[in-house]
């Protein structure tokens, strides 16, 4: 797997893709719709990426931005597996050497114009962090997701914005960074990691496992069924008021039940659900009524962010 993900212009987004799914990706590009991908390293960091643009019949167009806009080069390329190459190569690591064989032109953009200080009164501002770091923490959010956040939440009925999209942009990147900074002290795998591992055999054993799905719990067992396999034979899931939860450091609240509404097959994908958990190595809380929810608790909710 690579370290990356791809944005398609058809819009699904591509997470760690197995060097074949990028090379299948480069060689469909070209028709309408469907002319470029951007791929960003995990985590996503600022003015950091590589792109390709091409259009069926012509040449490949790949750039890549170094840290800054006055550091964004470009080049053409001519076949598609030179582009898979040039970008297996930036998703190892940009070590020195990874652009060579390629002549890259450096572009020049307008100088971007200060970014005003955010002026709000302290209660306001505190607020406005307190929100963007609790969505930051529960790790789920990408930069552009926390810069949207950050322009509306301050906004009440028809008051002017009292944080612009660059001021929301600026704010967003600066406690992304702080967190990617965070993390990278943290060793080995975490416990959103180990409960990642788990729904991931659960929805391979036949039980739909969603992570972070929806807003609520009416939300959440009304969308379940058409997020899986039709053969699913149950669920499990937490909506994002779970996510801020376990941010905080309450635990972690999972939904469940059986697709044909039984308490006797509720009961059963419990029992799976706490099984997979425990071999994940996970501690939970449940006393098998398959009219409570089972608890992921004590947890330390270190979510590495992707972006």
């Amino acid at each position: 797997m690579l370290d990356i993900t791809i944005l398609t212009e058809p819009g699904p987004r591509h997470v760690r893709p197995a060097e074949g799914e990028l090379a299948a990706l480069v060689h469909r590009i070209g028709g309408d719709g469907d002319h470029f991908l951007v791929v960003q390293a995990i985590p996503d960091l600022p003015d950091l990426f590589i792109q390709v643009w091409h259009r069926t019949g012509e040449d490949y167009t790949l750039e890549h931005r170094a840290d800054s806009p006055d550091r964004h080069f470009q080049t053409s390329v001519g076949s598609p597996e030179a582009v898979v190459s040039a970008i297996t190569a930036w998703a190892g690591g940009r070590r020195d050497g990874w652009d060579s064989g390629l002549v890259w032109e450096q572009l020049e953009f307008p100088k971007a114009k200060p970014v005003p200080p955010i002026e709000i009164a302290d209660e306001q501002r505190r607020q406005l962090e307190d929100r963007v770091r609790e969505v930051l923490v529960g790790g789920y959010a990408t930069r552009a997701e926390l810069a949207e956040l950050a322009e509306d939440h301050l906004v009440s009925g028809r008051r002017r914005r009292p944080v612009s999209r660059a001021q929301a942009e600026a704010l967003a990147d600066r406690m992304w960074r702080e967190r990617v900074e965070e993390q990278a002290g943290w060793e080995g795998e975490t416990d959103p990691e180990r409960l990642s591992r788990a729904f991931a055999e659960l929805d391979a054993a036949g039980i739909t496992a969603r992570e972070h799905f929806t807003c609520c719990r009416t939300c959440g067992n009304g969308e379940i069924g058409a997020a899986g396999s039709p053969d699913a034979r149950g669920f499990v899931y937490f909506h994002t008021q779970c996510t801020d939860a376990a941010a905080a450091g309450h635990g972690l609240t999972l939904l469940y039940g059986g697709f044909d509404g039984s308490p006797e097959t509720t009961a059963a994908v419990g029992r799976e659900v706490v099984a997979a958990l425990t071999r994940a190595g996970l501690p939970t809380s449940w006393d098998g009524d398959p009219g409570r929810a089972v608890t992921v608790t004590p947890l330390a909710w270190k979510r590495r962010l992707i972006g």
